[in-house]
């Protein structure tokens, strides 16, 4: 509803500019979240392109938030409003109402670990399908070309993002726009360039694991056609299996056979490597 300040029917949308800088500038010099509270509830206000004045929502102050890592900000937000934090903003914040993943698309281009894990861990009110639907989502089709938020970790090479993404139900089989997996993405980067040919290895150790059926990507045929450029970018192992000339690694196998065997709340008390733990979706799910 318009807001009738001051007997007008809205403010002027000069004074909705200054109000929502003020409060871009608040979330940026971390205030305080009782001060970025009583701001977004009593005194700041954006404006909306049918003409109206509106407080901003928990939705659209979480992205303030992610964008500057006000963590406390985003912990307080999530935990406030659960599920309600991760609701569509207005399209003055995302012009593509049918995306319903603004946050973790942005908590992944931003890198923002920590806020990624928050809401993570608020997506498991959701219903399974609900969690499966939500993690796997396209994004913003202007802003992010209707990437699901794997597809923007691999195209960033963000492997602590990778990585939370698959332990959370991120399906390395869903496609774009344009048919490509979250793999084909990964090994296209790999192919631009050899800067950060570690980084890029960890992300494709990582989809490797949780990747069952490996000829489901596209790039299949141009790592069978092209040979020997690949073996070298991606060493003899994971050629030939990605290839299919060859089965997974015997870790691989072992692993799986593990995080399938072992029930969830003994994983933390096992030698397991820190990226493994925790797994709130096993590889049985997938």
């Amino acid at each position: 509803m318009p807001l009738d300040i001051g007997g007008f029917g809205y403010k002027s949308k000069k004074v909705c500019q200054k109000s929502s800088f003020a409060f871009y500038q608040a979330v940026r010099d971390l205030l305080p979240v009782w001060a970025l509270e009583d701001m977004r509830k009593m005194e700041v206000f954006h404006w909306e392109d049918d003409r109206r004045a509106c407080a901003y929502t928990p939705s659209e102050a979480l992205l303030y938030a992610l964008v500057h890592d006000h963590q406390p900000y985003a912990r307080y937000l999530l935990n406030r409003y659960s599920v309600g934090a991760l609701e569509m903003p207005s399209r003055s914040f995302c012009c593509c109402q049918s995306s319903n993943t603004p946050h973790l698309a942005m908590a992944v281009r931003y890198n923002r670990t920590n806020i990624l894990k928050m809401i993570l861990d608020s997506a498991k009110s959701f219903s399974e399908k609900e969690r499966r639907n939500y993690v796997n989502s396209q994004s913003c089709v202007h802003a992010e070309g209707g990437k699901t938020a794997l597809h923007i970790a691999c195209d960033l090479v963000r492997p602590e993002c990778v990585m939370l993404l698959l332990g959370s139900a991120a399906c390395p089989y869903v496609t774009d726009q344009q048919g490509d997996t979250p793999l084909d993405s990964l090994l296209r980067q790999v192919h631009q360039s050899s800067a950060g040919a570690r980084t890029k290895h960890v992300c494709l150790g990582y989809l490797i694991l949780f990747m069952r059926e490996l000829f489901r990507f596209q790039m299949r045929r141009e790592l069978r056609e092209n040979p020997r450029p690949w073996r070298a970018l991606l060493g003899e192992q994971a050629f030939q299996w990605l290839s299919g000339s060859a089965p997974p690694s015997l870790f691989v196998l072992a692993t799986r056979t593990l995080m399938t065997s072992v029930p969830g709340e003994q994983l933390d008390s096992l030698p397991l490597p820190d990226f493994l733990k925790p797994l709130d979706f096993r590889l049985r799910d997938q």
